[in-house]
């Protein structure tokens, strides 16, 4: 079995000629989008979508960024990544609609085994990571393989993540723990206790169709 086969059904592989090939042409392209104008929206959507040809409408990524290889990603709608972004695709990183993802985030699908005759061998595997729908992941935090962070979900600043979210939740901390989870009641709140202004709420009304409680005000 070749490396790209054994790499992509999850087993140990090694990164030989054929490996790095693919590596080398997202190289190239992350080098085009890191360099292109930034103020030029329409070029950047361009190299996105050649990057990663698994993205659906509405993806932007704020250059610099960096990954293994733009096609074991996959995304949903409207996916916006800031600044600094690093996603090492090793295994496939699955990205639901309507995702955050603040600066310096680090989302890492490949590993090493523990044991030095085993790492040293330069056997390595990827391990995939899947982020639900609406989720938001605060600047710097690392999302470690096999995660599986779940829908609505709110990743505080400097996590990381080393076992799965569950969905309605906000986690944060080193290691990543439940803080409590997200209610209705949270919906009027912009941060912390400050509540939308009534103009702000009746935008968000309307977007949820008159769905959003306009009484809670």
């Amino acid at each position: 079995m070749d490396n790209i086969t054994r790499r992509d059904s999850g087993l140990p592989y090694i990164s030989d000629e054929a490996v790095i090939k693919e590596q080398a042409e997202a190289r190239r392209i992350v080098q085009e989008l890191n360099t292109a104008d930034s103020s030029d929206f329409k070029l950047l959507s361009g190299i996105i979508k050649k990057l990663i040809p698994e993205s659906k409408e509405g993806i932007f990524i704020n250059p610099p960024f960096h990954c293994d290889y733009g096609f074991h990603i996959k995304t949903g709608k409207n996916l916006f990544i800031n600044y600094n972004c690093v996603i090492l695709d090793v295994a496939q990183v699955t990205i639901g609609d309507n995702v955050q993802i603040a600066p310096n985030v680090a989302i890492y699908t490949a590993g090493h085994p523990v044991h030095p005759v085993s790492r040293n061998s330069g056997y390595e595997y990827g391990i995939p990571v899947v982020i639900g729908n609406n989720v938001w992941i605060g600047g710097n935090v690392v999302i470690c393989p096999g995660v599986t962070i779940g829908d609505n979900a709110v990743i505080g600043a400097g996590s990381v993540v080393t076992k799965d979210i569950p969905a309605d939740s906000v986690a944060a901390g080193n290691p990543c723990r439940i803080i409590r989870s997200i209610t209705e009641e949270d919906k009027i709140y912009y941060y912390k206790k400050n509540k939308f202004d009534e103009e702000s709420w009746g935008i968000i009304e309307k977007k949820d169709g008159g769905n959003s409680n306009e009484h809670v005000l």
